[in-house]
């Protein structure tokens, strides 16, 4: 019995070894909020101590950006012009206990501080600095969205589970492009984990919603396409489409916003080759997404089966402002009519059934405004100097697809 037990305590040995982190790696919790997912970031101060504030892991943006806060913090020399500021980046930072250096970095972009631009780094979100892929392509980057973790590994050392695909990686940004299909049409699409949703070039979003007039659509960036409260988001389009291959998964009732045409051309200048959009976090939270960018190669590790309502919410495209308060930027319309009546343009969103929304994330709000439609919430406004209550009722916006083809079937 003594000899089996060593042997067995052998055993558990080696699979603890097996499965244990490659040394050098770190793994921490995240928050997934509005989709987007935050970490805990330390940055060395001057006197020796550490800020810790939130980061916020964005493979899509390749340019470093830190909050004007956090860079007066450090002592950072800020300098500004007509449109942005920019200053020399922290020399490191730390997640959990790996020192990451950002020697390579050529400079962190600073918020403006002007009366009509957003001095906050990422508003509506509580992260003040990101991690961009010109920092991630430097290590191999685990994403699980179901455990809620975030692992960085010195590259070529963590072990990937799940379906693989090669991906296209442009090697001075470490922007990272699928090849997919979308009606048996071969595209290129981004992978963009800081993305709360997925966004299609306006040409391929009109052509679909052209063929297909019976796949659910709206106007107006509620739920997770309501990603900043820019003017643009008030008239953006949304869409349901039907299936996507996306490199070896085959999505269905992919939730998309039309990309305005300015940001396309900006986007693909930036990605280096010719994309047609980008699939969002949304899509990828029931996965565990692993980055090997020392491969050029991307795993998708299904975690759990689950579907989240987003879009069975109060019809509000709300604006984050540099206040921590939330302006109603619009109203979104369900059958053809306001979906908010009592509510206007321009309104302060000041409570929801009684709890004060001041201070709180945009993803935040945004739960608190979703649920089971046909219930409905109390809401506080504040318009000039009055306060209004008043009620709104959830909408199931953005229904799921139908089968075309039975459909079609049925009227013959």
């Amino acid at each position: 019995m003594k000899c089996l037990a060593l042997f067995l305590f052998a055993l558990s040995a080696v699979a603890l070894t097996q499965n244990a982190p490659p040394p050098g790696s770190v793994t921490v919790p995240i928050t997934v909020d509005h989709n987007r997912v935050t970490v805990d970031v330390d940055l060395p101060l001057p006197d020796g101590t550490n800020l810790r504030i939130r980061g916020w892991v964005d493979n899509g943006n390749p340019g470093l950006e830190l909050s004007r806060r956090a860079a007066t913090l450090l002592g950072l020399k800020v300098s500004c012009g007509d449109k942005e500021c920019s200053a020399p980046p922290p020399r490191e930072i730390m997640i959990g206990a790996m020192r990451i250096s950002l020697a390579a970095v050529k400079e962190a972009k600073i918020p403006l501080r002007s009366p009509t631009a957003a001095s906050v780094a990422f508003p509506g979100m509580s992260a003040e600095i990101n991690l961009p892929s010109t920092l991630l392509r430097n290590y191999d980057v685990l994403i699980n969205f179901p455990g809620h973790e975030f692992t960085l590994a010195p590259p070529g050392t963590l072990k990937f589970n799940g379906s693989k695909t090669k991906a296209i990686v442009n090697a001075e940004t470490g922007l990272i492009q699928i090849p997919s299909q979308i009606e048996k049409k071969k595209y290129n699409l981004a992978l963009d984990v800081g993305a709360s949703i997925s966004l299609l070039a306006p040409d391929l979003f009109d052509s679909l919603a052209a063929a297909h007039p019976a796949w659910p659509h709206m106007t107006g960036a509620i739920g997770p396409a309501n990603m900043w409260g820019r003017d643009a988001e008030l008239n953006q389009k949304l869409m349901r489409i039907d299936r996507i291959q996306y490199g070896p998964l085959f999505l269905t009732n992919v939730p998309a916003a039309e990309l305005p045409k300015d940001d396309m051309a900006f986007f693909e200048k930036r990605a280096g080759i010719a994309t047609a959009g980008l699939i969002g976090a949304d899509v990828l939270a029931n996965y565990r997404v692993g980055l090997d960018y020392a491969h050029s190669t991307v795993y998708f590790d299904i975690g759990r089966l689950s579907n989240f309502p987003a879009f069975d919410i109060i019809g509000l495209i709300l604006r984050p402002e540099d206040d921590a308060g939330f302006t109603v930027l619009g109203i979104a319309d369900f059958d053809g009519e306001p979906a908010v009546p009592k509510v206007h343009a321009g309104d302060h969103l000041l409570a929801i059934d009684g709890i004060g929304i001041p201070g709180k994330t945009l993803g935040q709000v945004l739960l608190m405004l979703g649920g089971e439609p046909g219930k409905e919430r109390r809401l506080t406004i504040g318009r000039e100097d009055k306060q209004i209550n008043t009620s709104a009722t959830l909408r199931h916006f953005l229904g799921e697809v139908q089968d075309e083809s039975a459909s079609k079937g049925k009227k013959d």
